[in-house]
């Protein structure tokens, strides 16, 4: 975790310096700003390992913040912070690409911790020589996942996923065949307890079958196991 850089874009000053205080603190580097539109250039400029957004902001929201981050091919893990303890605003944000979220109020440390676990699960340990042709591939069907190089391709075109869509991804191909509760995948992919809250999974899956399938309604690859969860099998 040593030298990680953080970004953190919140309006609210005392919620700013109380983030970057405690972020320090937990060894990170801490960039700042107070509103969207400087948030964003920051993140294209600074390149922050990690972003810690508020939903509410003056000049340009976090929403618009994290879509226009994604669109661009921006693919840095976003913790997303809301007032709104409503349902649509967690998983709208979670359907532009924010990788976790948390309403205030809320617990500095619980920040760093999300934090840590983030970037705890995005890390991936690739040398610069190595290429997708050297490394062992994990195969279903047109799927080819190469986890040590944090890659997948899809009929030979890479896939365009998110950390969090990646460690899903791999963890269902590394279970193959299996039944996988929402329940299961929470604990494994998100390595906390999220409460019960299963609508960040099911939000999850659905961005990987809008990349890996043909028919979403009707999957090949991720299957929907009713009353179960969610199981990854090849085409027959």
């Amino acid at each position: 975790m040593n030298e990680k850089k953080i970004l953190v874009i919140e309006d609210e000053e005392s919620i700013n310096t109380l983030l970057q205080f405690n972020l320090e603190q937990a060894g990170f580097e801490v960039v700042t700003a107070m509103d969207g539109v400087t948030g964003l250039k920051l993140a294209k400029e600074e390149n922050p390992d990690l972003i810690v957004l508020d939903l509410m902001l003056p000049e340009m929201d976090g929403l618009d913040v994290c879509k226009n981050l994604r669109q661009s091919q921006q693919l840095i893990p976003i913790l997303m912070l809301t007032a709104k303890d409503d349902e649509f605003d967690k998983v709208l944000g979670l359907e532009l690409g924010a990788d976790d979220y948390m309403t205030k109020p809320f617990s500095p440390r619980e920040v760093v911790a999300r934090v840590k676990a983030i970037l705890r699960r995005s890390q991936y340990n690739a040398s610069a020589n190595q290429t997708p042709s050297d490394l062992e591939a994990m195969v279903v069907g047109d799927l080819k996942v190469y986890p040590e190089n944090y890659e997948a391709f899809f009929k030979g075109e890479p896939l365009d996923l998110t950390p969090k869509e990646f460690e899903l991804l791999v963890y269902l191909v590394k279970n193959k065949g299996r039944v996988m509760s929402r329940e299961q995948l929470l604990n494994a992919i998100w390595d906390y307890d999220f409460v019960g809250d299963t609508r960040i999974v099911d939000v999850h899956i659905s961005h990987l079958r809008e990349k890996i399938e043909q028919n979403t309604r009707k999957p090949i690859y991720i299957k929907t196991i009713r009353g179960l969860g969610y199981k990854l099998d090849g085409p027959q």
